[in-house]
Formats: C-alpha cells, structure tokens, sequence
C-alpha cells in the first residue's frame, strides 16, 4: 500500500492527523466586502425559508411537498404523481444548470446559497461566537479545565443549538404539511401527537448533531458536489483562487521593509500571515491550490484583502479567477462545452414550460371492471361497465363529462348521473357505456372516450369494449 506523503496536500485531508483522529477546526471571524455580501445574500434565503409555508399564489402555497398525499405544490401550481413526467424533466433541468452552472462559476452555489454553508456559517457559527468569543477563546475554553463558566457555556450553547435544530425542523414540516395543520398539532394536547413529537425529536437531534459535530465534514465526506467538481471544472472555470504568480514566493513582512525591496530579494506578495488559513471553515489552505473542500466562502479572500491594505498593497491576491486567468490573464469566455450545455438545456427547459401549461386541469382514466361481461339491453344495444378516476390538479371544484367519440352510444355515469371533482382530490364512480351493435367489431371495439370539463374537452382516452364473438 502506498504510503501517505504528509507534504502534499492531496495526500490527506486537512482535518484529520496522522493517527486518523479529526482536527477540530476553529476558523477566526471574518470582515470584509464580499463577507457584507454574502451576509445580506443568506438574510434573504433565511427570510424567503422561514416566511415560504406563509407565502401563497392563488391560494396555494408557494411550495410544498406534501408526501404522504403526493401532492406537491410548487409556485402555486400543483403536480400530482399522474405528473411523473414534470417532475422527471425539471429534475434533468436541474442536474443540468448545475453542470452549466460549475463549469462557468465552480461551486458558487456552495458558498453562497447551499443551505449546508448558509446555516451553519450564517447562523450557528456567529451563535458560536457570540457564547464562546473567536477562535482562540474556544480553543482556550476548549482546553480549560470543567468549571462551572464552562459548564454553563456549554450547556448554554448546545441548549440553543438544539432549540434552534427544533424550531428549523418545524418550519420544514410546514414545507410538508403546511402551516395551518402544523399549527394545529401545536395547539393539540401532545398526547395526540405522540409518534409525531417522538420524530421531530429525533429529526431534531439530527439536525443538530449536524451543525453542532460534523459540520464542515457534510461538505467533505457527504456531499458529493465536491468530488463532482473535478469533472466539470476546466481551466476557464472561475474559482476562488491563489494568484501564485504574483505571491510567491513567500516571506514574512519585515518592518520598514517596501515592496520593491522584497521583490527585489524575489520575494512575491504574500507575507506568510497564514490568515487565509485561519478563517477557513474547512481547514484547508488555499496556496495549495484548487481542493475539493473549499466551498468558496470567500472568507480567504476578504482575509487576504484585509492584510493587502494593511501593508499598503494591491487586493486580489485571492480572488475569483480561472487557471487560465491566472496563468494568461484570461477572461472568463464562452467554451464549446458551456454552449453545447447550454443549448440542451434550452431545449429541456422550453419541453418543460410548453408541458406545464398545456397541463390538464384533471387526468382520467377509464378500466374496464374486472371480472365483469357485456349485457344485452332490452333496446338491443351492448354495455360494459367501467370504473372511472379522475383527479382534479386545480384548487376548485371541477365538474366532468364524459362523450364517446366517434361511435353511436352513451356514456351513464352510476349514482345521480354526474362527476364533480373537489378541489385537489380524486373522485372513482361506475360507469355503464352502451353502443350500437351495428358499430360494433367482432367481440373487441376500440373506444375512444372524451373527457369534457365546462365544454371543453381536456383528454381523451382509448379502452376497449367487450360484445359477443359473432
């Protein structure tokens, strides 16, 4: 077995020591312009999370997806199983912006709207601060013997942490139940919702032990964004990256000490502060090169920018860039690749826009009854019965025709002779379809049903009737 060459970086991963054993990592608080940005970003997700089970368009929620009903909502308009097919196309929609989207820009998304980076950076990590103070107060604490200020700190810390784990799992049952049950099952006595508290508990603790232990280890073991990358970056790829060509090689700043001087000496521009290493969540260090833990949090970057002006010097020497526009001076431009993508996903895109509105408002379908034989009536004509579904997609109440097309009959809906469809729910009745005998083929005549709602018909659908052999 090939041994592990501690030196280079890709050999291991940054927060783990020779024995195997997690190197906790306790990055610094970070200021600058791209951390003001990414902060007023992550305030607007928070907001759109925690108000969305409120938000609603035409009276249906903004999203949601309600599993045990499979009815999913999705900007206000509502798909049911029947709609496998949406469902399908957005998902290769999906999966192919994110091709798109890492070719072009890396893992942006990771570092600034995954909900992964959002809450953990965003939300639990200035908790952190705010109880336990920057990173060397919580090594210092970390280390300090158990009294009773560290006791409570702890305690303190882990008691929000959790408070805050239940409140987001709450808001995320709301995504699937909606508000208005949710705020049910809180008014109800918890003796009624026994089963349901016991797992919202341990979704809790989940959720929790997320952002409380593993933390940055989703992004580095879990998550398979990041392994992904390195089939989808390129050399024009922008990312956050190391200008070595202006930093290296590396020294330490000595007082009284000019720029000019330093190169002279070959010295480039980074001055060994090491604080790009300090304030990164995943513990790596940027110099070394493009890695599959960062997640492009552009806190190295704004560090970095911090200590240029400091000493007087020029920001970027951690930016977004591409290899290329490193190496070249390259701007970032339109590959082959990026346009051959592109226009797949146009064209699955415009597929997916012209089926949502040519959607039907209601899907039927019509089976014959099994076990069941034609009758003779008295007026000489045939009949099958057939058991009718039909699942109303819309929030009103939708009455429902049905017409054989093309053939001498009727179609008699059992029960009081109509069909009308709740709102969202799916209606089953009998029906008892009689034709011509003189229409009829052998003993199999393909029919063709029609499905009219308020005139106008929305699907059509084709089954067969049974007659007598001659």
């Amino acid at each position: 077995m090939k041994s592990v060459n501690w030196s280079d970086f890709r050999d291991h991963i940054a927060t783990a020591d020779r024995s195997g054993k997690r190197k906790w990592v306790y990055p610094r608080k970070v200021a600058g312009l791209w951390f003001r940005w990414r902060t007023w970003f992550s305030w607007l997700l928070l907001i759109v999370m925690f108000a969305g089970p409120f938000i609603t368009i035409r009276g249906n929620p903004l999203l949601m997806m309600n599993i045990p009903d499979r009815k999913f909502v999705v900007l206000g308009q509502i798909f049911w199983p029947q709609d496998m097919i949406l469902f399908a196309l957005a998902v290769l929609v999906g999966v192919i912006a994110v091709v798109i989207f890492t070719t072009a820009f890396g893992r942006l998304w990771c570092g600034w709207a995954c909900p992964q980076t959002v809450m953990m950076e965003m939300v639990f990590r200035k908790i952190e601060y705010f109880i336990e103070g920057d990173a060397p107060e919580q090594r210092e604490l970390n280390a300090a013997p158990w009294n009773g200020r560290k006791i409570f700190k702890k305690l303190f810390k882990h008691a929000v942490f959790f408070a805050l784990s239940f409140l987001v799992g709450n808001v995320l049952l709301s995504y699937i139940i909606g508000w208005q049950q949710l705020y049910q099952i809180i008014v109800d006595p918890p003796a009624k919702h026994v089963v349901g508290l016991g797992f919202m508990t341990a979704f809790s603790l989940l959720f929790y032990g997320i952002f409380a232990r593993f933390r940055e280890q989703a992004c580095t073991f879990v998550c398979p964004y990041g392994r992904l990358q390195s089939l989808l970056l390129d050399e024009n790829s922008i990312v956050v990256a190391y200008d070595y060509k202006r930093g290296e090689k590396r020294g330490a700043l000595r007082r009284a000490q000019r720029f000019g001087e330093r190169r002279y000496a070959g010295f480039g521009d980074c001055v060994a502060c090491n604080n790009c290493v300090t304030v990164c969540p995943t513990g790596i260090d940027i110099r070394d090169g493009t890695q599959m833990e960062c997640v492009h949090c552009t806190a190295c970057m704004d560090a970095c920018d911090n200590v240029m002006k400091k000493i007087g010097s020029t920001t970027g020497l951690i930016r977004y860039a591409s290899l290329n526009g490193i190496e070249r001076g390259e701007r970032l431009r339109v590959t082959p690749r990026i346009i051959g993508y592109s226009v797949v996903l146009l064209a699955l895109t415009s597929l997916l826009v012209v089926l949502i509105f040519t959607r039907a408002d209601a899907e039927a379908t019509v089976l014959r009854v099994p076990g069941s034989l034609f009758q003779k009536m008295p007026d000489g004509h045939y009949s099958n019965l057939y058991t009718v579904r039909v699942v109303n997609k819309t929030s009103r109440d939708l009455p429902v025709e049905l017409r054989l097309e093309g053939l001498p009959g009727s179609v008699q809906v059992m029960g009081d002779g109509s069909i009308i469809v709740p709102a969202q729910k799916l209606v089953e009745n009998s029906v008892l379809i009689e034709i011509d005998p003189q229409a009829m083929r052998n003993d199999t005549t393909p029919l063709v049903i029609g499905v009219y709602s308020a005139g106008h018909r929305i699907q059509t659908i084709k089954t067969a009737f049974i007659g007598p052999r001659n």
